[in-house]
């Protein structure tokens, strides 16, 4: 399993980007989550075949309606820690 950690900055707050966010990646059958950030930013952790990451990051780069990505940046880390399945909010 591949996995994909990055956040997005930019108006992504208050335009429902954790919604569409995980609803693509339900779509897609990935695990993993989203969640804001204090900062302003959100985090996404994904988990999958590579060609369904690769449409998400394709999709964050975007996000909803309203949304203004400025910026999205990769979160080097451990990817041995298990995501959830079915995707899923933080709050």
């Amino acid at each position: 399993m591949q996995v994909l950690h990055v956040r997005i900055s930019g108006r992504v707050q208050g335009v429902g980007f954790r919604w569409f966010v995980r609803e693509e990646a339900r779509r897609l059958g990935l695990s993993g989550w989203v969640t804001n950030l204090p900062s302003g930013d959100v985090e996404v952790a994904a988990g999958g075949q590579a060609s369904s990451l690769e449409r998400l990051r394709r999709a964050l780069e975007v996000g909803p309606t309203g949304a203004g990505v400025t910026e999205l940046s990769d979160i080097p880390g451990d990817n041995e820690t298990p995501l959830p399945y079915p995707f899923t909010i933080h709050r």
